[in-house]
Parts: structure tokens; sequence; C-alpha cells
């Protein structure tokens, strides 16, 4: 059984403190309480030290975080930092946006559902502990393994100085270009994202930069 935080408690008492809701009835944490609680039980019944971060629970072995709880407006979450590497046997996992290639969560809208799959949410986390025992590591994709878009290629094969500027990036940073001109569907709005991401390029920023 994990030492409760007194950090903790504070943020199931009054929120994460990251905006002015904070304390008030209008706070995320406010609105999922119970459920956040529950899932706070089902994590500090594992060998996981409690800390806070970033203003939320945080779970870690060794110092490295292995799961998270946190509030958002729509439902809360139990959150996985490898949870890709986690076999899912009861498809409860899914990754928290299009393009996250390590994270995993599990969303709740009702304590219930917690209360309901504990002992698998208990599973769960204790899975995460032996991979995190086990040193593995989520194998990243770089920028070499996405596909460049046409538009961007066209664009660069014909501007040097575009081309040399875009070769300056960090990988992360192509990556956010790969991603977001590659994501339209039609060839005539890739065009355009490519202009309108000229400066943001020459200026060594990612697209997710300003």
């Amino acid at each position: 059984m994990i030492t409760q935080n007194p950090a903790v408690d504070d943020y199931m008492a009054d929120g994460c403190g990251r905006c002015d809701k904070v304390g008030t009835p209008e706070c995320k944490v406010n609105t999922w309480r119970e459920g956040l609680v529950a899932l706070r039980k089902v994590v500090l019944d594992t060998p996981l030290t409690e800390e806070r971060k970033w203003g939320s629970p945080c779970y870690t072995y060794n110092g490295q975080n292995v799961v998270m709880i946190g509030a958002f407006k729509a439902n809360y979450v139990l959150s996985f930092m490898k949870g890709a590497l986690l076999k899912d046997e009861h498809r409860l996992l899914v990754a928290p946006g299009e393009n996250t290639q390590s994270g995993r969560v599990i969303r709740f809208t009702d304590a219930e559902r917690v209360v309901e799959l504990a002992t698998v949410l208990k599973a769960y986390v204790l899975e995460a502990i032996e991979i995190e025992k086990a040193g593995l590591r989520v194998d990243f994709k770089t920028a070499a393994d996405y596909v460049v878009p046409i538009e961007l290629q066209r664009a660069m094969d014909s501007d040097s100085a575009l081309r040399d500027a875009f070769a300056a990036l960090t990988p992360g940073r192509q990556r956010s270009y790969y991603l977001h001109i590659g994501g339209a569907k039609q060839a005539k709005t890739r065009e355009a994202r490519v202009d309108k991401c000229r400066n943001k390029i020459f200026d060594g920023k990612g697209f997710n930069e300003y």
C-alpha cells in the first residue's frame, strides 16, 4: 500500500491549481471527485510512489513516471506512460491523441465503472510496473519513418533555402510538418499548408510552436 501524499490530498480537495477555477464548483476535479478518489484507491494498492507533478497525481517507480490520474471537462482518466506496451486484454486503452506513440489512457465518466473495473485496473498498473522494472522502451518512430508529403518535397526541390532550413530542424519539428501537411486530404490544401508553414520553417520552429 502506497503512503498517501498530502499534495495529492490537496489536489482531491481543490484541484490542480492550473487555472482560476481551483477550489470552485467549476473545477474539473470537483466534477469528477468521486471517480478520481476511486482511481486513487486502486493505484494506492500497488508498490508505486505517489507524487504530484504538473499539478496532478503521478505514480512512479524508482523515479520513473508510470501512471497518472487526470481530470478533463468531458471525462477523467487513468493514464499509462508506456501504455502502448501493455497487453490490454480488456480493450480499455485508447491513445489520447491521433499521433501519440507511447501513452494510453482509460477514460471514465462515472465512479461506478471504476469500482467495477478495480481488479482489472490494478492488474494493468501492476503490468505497467513490470514493464518499467524490465526497462522496456517504446520503439518511437523517427522523422525518417514518416512519408514526406509530395507537396512539401516539391517545394523543397524548387527552393534550396527552404530545403536547407527544413534539414536544420530537429527530427521532432520535421515530424510536426509531415503530420500537419500530410494530414490534409486534398492536394490544394496540402499545398496551402506548405505555403503557410514557410515562415515557421525559416524561423526554425515546429508547426505547433509560436
